[in-house]
């Protein structure tokens, strides 16, 4: 593929650029007016959050390749040094304009009597209620520390923020404190009166330093922030494989310094005892005219100011469910269920595994765990399982990036319940999101299955756009059956009948499918993809989806976050439409439909979900899922309702031009809307009975605008 292009035609873009081109689009939400405001302000600590994540990780690795003198692999279009100069200045334009976008957005939620005051806005009431606060809530816990020979710089915590002091004795000597603040409190105290009014910790603390630093004077003060690397470097052949990642996660926490974040208004001479303080052998320094931490802004929405946030969305249950007295697994055996959350309630999924665990006719659960929540019910069903003398197993993912302690505290549970817990393949994430149910009917074992595109998590179910199928198909169940015994026992399946997967057959079933389009194409039938996925990065799928646009098979493809493929360059990738949607929830679901030879939606196309996105590391290094969908009832709900609506969207999404810059296609926020679309339509699988009488609108791209 490379041979064939000039460097001008070059068809990748740049994975770390694309992110932070992603966040880019993600702050973007708040500057969008017609949004609630404190919907707005959340926007802002997501897209703080997220650059967190990325300097955690991505960031990190490329640091520590350019201090092992290690340079980039072909194909990628820079040089490290070039990429890393790059994401300087293009985070440290984000970050910036992250405190930009909130100063605006401040001066429009205080017309709705919302205020983030500082210690120059206080009055004097205020005050006076501060002191009782400082004393009884926030002194006790906080450790002023002096710097000098006999109190070196102290260690200061992964996303740790620390106000820094130059202060004069009474003899006239200056010295040097610090005043973590600590993590486990409030990052934003509320005041009480006079409307929804709060303040950040450090303002507080600024009030009160002759209260830490008794007899001093203040000459000077700013506050700095550091981000430390948080990759795991996992050795998955130590004999005691658990114990081992436990002490890989405690020295995590003290990883290098990657990014120190420094108040611009902080003295030049306080800055360098700072930076002289913290070992930055790798790390850089960025300057921020503003407030450090925006991450933590989620604080100050309250839920006394509904009026500020979207409308509360009550999700649908599937009235097919219903119609089968509740039960799930006599609904599953009538026909595929397809459930799209977050419009339709993740409880389908947690009921499904308490029937299981209650049905006195179920033998065994299998289950795989990457991500869930504290209080998980889906753990709480397994555990009811195994006490019921069910055999249950669950291949627990350790390795889940910062989800790592939460499922370690589960394997645990899990196993004091009886439940069989496995921690999957070596070398291997397990990141496929399946169940497998097995109950006893008429003397014979029948099998029911659930696979997600997302995680056993109702808490982000709430938000994630995702996709659930459950089904009783024989042959993918019992393809199930064999993938589950791959995972446990290490031994590849000889052959599947329906289901393919990660590390084994994922790929090279794409590139199969992809290479089937261009026959198409050039025995001169329609040749069709459409594509749903978070990130798009494997340069053999890119090659490959190339050659087909070069073969005139027209690709449609909805890539959320990171792509890597160039779009619509001339002789290269002309036929392929790249767009990405970012709204009120996260798109998460995976999905791939080719025409087969026809226009799309038809009913003779070959449809698929995932839980893989389309990077080296879900094809090459993760146990990772692709599903059918044969059904005809669900197949048509992935067609001509979830992918229409999401390709006719035009009010959450924005275009990849072959320069690698995205344009929104509405900077108003207006025409038609998929999210509404979902929250106001019954899905076709879901609707039951009634799915006849139901009314949907006909989706088609060239139709006029259906909804407001």
């Amino acid at each position: 593929m490379g041979k064939k292009n000039n460097h001008k035609e070059f068809p990748y873009l740049d994975r770390e650029i694309s992110w932070i081109a992603f966040n880019e689009r993600v702050l973007g939400q708040a500057m969008m007016t017609q949004k609630p405001l404190l919907e707005r302000l959340r926007f802002i600590a997501i897209a703080a959050k997220n650059l967190d994540e990325f300097f955690m990780v991505r960031v990190a690795g490329l640091k520590n390749q350019e201090a092992a003198g290690l340079e980039r692999r072909h194909p990628e279009p820079v040089s490290l040094k070039s990429l890393l100069d790059q994401i300087h200045e293009r985070a440290s334009a984000l970050i910036q304009n992250q405190f930009n976008v909130l100063q605006t957005l401040k001066k429009e939620l205080e017309s709705e009597n919302f205020f983030l005051v500082t210690a120059e806005g206080l009055m004097k009431s205020d005050k006076v209620w501060l002191s009782t606060y400082f004393k009884e809530e926030i002194f006790p816990v906080l450790t002023p520390l002096a710097v000098d020979p006999a109190h070196p710089f102290p260690f200061v915590a992964n996303l740790g923020m620390t106000v820094a002091l130059e202060m004069e004795n009474p003899e006239g000597e200056i010295l040097k404190g610090l005043v973590p603040l600590p993590l486990k409190i409030k990052r934003f105290i509320q005041l009480p009166n006079r409307g929804s009014r709060f303040i950040a910790l450090e303002d507080v603390i600024s009030l009160f330093i002759p209260k830490l630093f008794p007899g001093f004077i203040l000459r000077g003060m700013g506050c700095f922030r550091v981000v430390r690397d948080s990759e795991v470097e996992i050795h998955e052949e130590s004999d005691d494989f658990v114990h081992y990642f436990e002490a890989a996660l405690k020295q995590r926490e003290r990883g290098a310094v990657i990014l120190l974040m420094i108040q611009k208004s902080m003295p030049p001479d306080l800055r360098a005892f700072v930076e002289e303080g913290l070992d930055l052998s790798i790390g850089e320094v960025m300057e921020v005219d503003g407030m450090l931490g925006l991450s933590d802004l989620d604080q100050v929405i309250i839920s006394k100011r509904n009026d500020l946030q979207y409308k509360p969305y009550v999700e649908r249950f599937p009235a097919r469910i219903r119609e089968f007295g509740g039960s799930c697994l006599a609904a599953i055996k009538h026909k595929d269920l397809l459930v799209h959350h977050p419009y339709e309630s993740f409880d389908v999924v947690v009921d499904f595994l308490k029937e299981a665990a209650r049905d006195p006719n179920v033998v065994s659960i299998k289950q795989t765990l990457y991500r869930t929540s504290n209080d998980s019910p889906i753990v709480a069903a397994l555990i009811e399982a195994a006490e019921n003398g069910k055999s249950v197993l669950v291949i627990v993912e350790l390795k889940a990036r910062f989800d790592e302690k939460a499922n370690l505290k589960w394997a645990r549970d899990l196993e004091r319940a009886g439940v069989l817990v496995v921690y999957g393949l070596l070398g291997l994430k397990t990141h496929a999101k399946l169940s497998l149910v097995t109950r006893r009917e008429d003397g014979h074992l029948k099998n029911y299955a659930h696979f997600g595109t997302g995680n056993y998590h109702p808490q982000t179910a709430r938000v994630y756009d995702d996709l659930s199928l459950f089904t009783a198909d024989h042959k993918i169940v019992e393809d199930l059956c064999k993938i589950f015994n791959y995972v446990t026992g290490s031994a590849s399946p000889k052959k599947l009948k329906k289901l393919a997967y990660s590390p084994l057959s994922l790929r090279s079933t794409l590139i199969e499918h992809i290479r089937g389009e261009r026959d198409f194409a050039k025995a001169g039938k329609p040749a069709i993809i459409w594509a749903k996925m978070n990130a798009l990065v494997d340069h053999e799928i890119i090659d490959e989806l190339c050659l087909a646009s070069q073969d005139g098979v027209k690709i449609h493809l909805i890539v959320r976050g990171i792509c890597c493929l160039s779009p619509e360059l001339p002789g290269v990738s002309e036929n392929i439409h790249v767009k990405s949607l970012v709204g009120r929830f996260l798109e998460h679901s995976r999905i791939v439909c080719f025409g087969n030879g026809h226009d799309l939606p038809s009913e003779h196309a070959k449809v698929f979900i995932s839980s893989a996105d389309w990077m080296p590391r879900n094809f090459d290094w993760r146990f990772e899922s692709l599903v059918p969908i044969e059904n005809h009832t669900v197949k048509s709900q992935i067609l001509d309702q979830i992918m229409m609506a999401y390709l006719k969207d035009t009010a959450n999404s924005w275009s990849l031009g072959a320069d690698g810059n995205y344009t929104q296609i509405n900077p108003e926020g207006e025409g038609f809307n998929a999210h509404h679309y979902f929250m106001r339509h019954q899905s076709l699988s879901g609707g039951g009975s009634m799915t006849h009488d139901l009314h949907l609108p006909h989706l088609t791209l060239e139709e006029p605008e259906i909804l407001p």
